[in-house]
């Protein structure tokens, strides 16, 4: 059986380009490994800079932020809390740089981001890449310069780990087509927004989904032996996994039974974090 999943998907990369500058968030735990990823990103001394991902709202890790201004742009992965809590602050600590998310909540300045978008700017090409499945926001970006390309994954693709399928805004089939996606991106580095930089976006996407078929097939098999709700499932699929971590399973196991077409009984609203399961 698959068991906790706690290494890199990837080889690690040796080192960032020299035009990105890592800010983690002080907000460590079990479900955003180090703290968020914030990347500053600068194409040449005194350019404006792109920030990805804010983070929290935490007042120390914002005013890091505004210390590598000037910013005229900040791109938002997807809308949850440890991604976007510090939005309406860093707004006004910057007053007046564009915040661009798919999501119109989280949208200040601009219209929500659109495979239509125009976001090349400040010496880089920017290329939305929109990959539902973690939520149903959720977005990366393919940057370049120069010569030079990366993939910022947000929680689509994490440093370590896998991420979760937060149902019921996250949809299985999604994340499946968007890790199929992700894989044709050989030899990019995949920027996270948890944990380390990996060598590899394409390598870490076919990682993924052999996890996620692996998983897959594992509900299934639970399914065929009598489990009937998503507690059953999870008690037979994740027996391996500390029960205290059982709460987030369950979300991944509500996507997957949705996915196979078995009613996974009653579900509140997806939470608001990531797991390594």
């Amino acid at each position: 059986m698959t068991g906790h999943v706690t290494a890199p998907a990837a080889a690690l990369a040796d080192e960032l380009p020299d035009w990105v500058t890592l800010l983690r968030a002080p907000n460590p735990g079990p479900m955003t490994l180090d703290g968020t990823n914030t990347w500053v990103l600068r194409a040449a001394p005194g350019a404006p800079a792109v920030v990805l991902d804010p983070g929290p709202a935490d007042e120390d890790h914002l005013a890091a932020i505004t210390a590598h201004g000037p910013i005229g742009l900040v791109l938002i992965t997807h809308g949850h809390a440890d991604h976007t809590g510090g939005v309406p602050r860093l707004a006004e600590l910057l007053d007046g740089a564009r915040v661009l998310a798919a999501d119109p909540a989280h949208t200040i300045g601009g219209e929500p981001l659109t495979t239509a978008s125009a976001l090349s700017g400040a010496g880089f090409g920017i290329n939305l890449v929109v990959t539902p499945g973690h939520t149903g926001d959720s977005v990366c970006f393919l940057v370049e310069h120069g010569d030079e390309r990366v993939v910022f994954t947000g929680d689509t693709i994490l440093g370590r780990g896998t991420t979760v399928v937060a149902h019921p805004d996250g949809h299985l089939g999604d994340y499946l087509t968007s890790l199929e996606l992700l894989s044709t991106y050989r030899g990019i580095p995949a920027l996270p927004g948890h944990g380390p930089a990996l060598a590899d976006c394409g390598a870490a996407a076919d990682f993924y989904l052999a996890h996620r078929r692996a998983r897959l097939n594992q509900v299934r098999q639970a399914v065929a032996e009598g489990a009937t709700t998503a507690p059953e499932v999870v008690a037979r699929v994740y027996a391996d996994v500390d029960r205290s971590l059982w709460w987030a399973a369950e979300w991944s196991v509500r996507a997957q039974l949705e996915y196979l077409a078995v009613d996974p009984g009653e579900s509140g609203a997806g939470h608001t974090g990531l797991e390594q399961l």
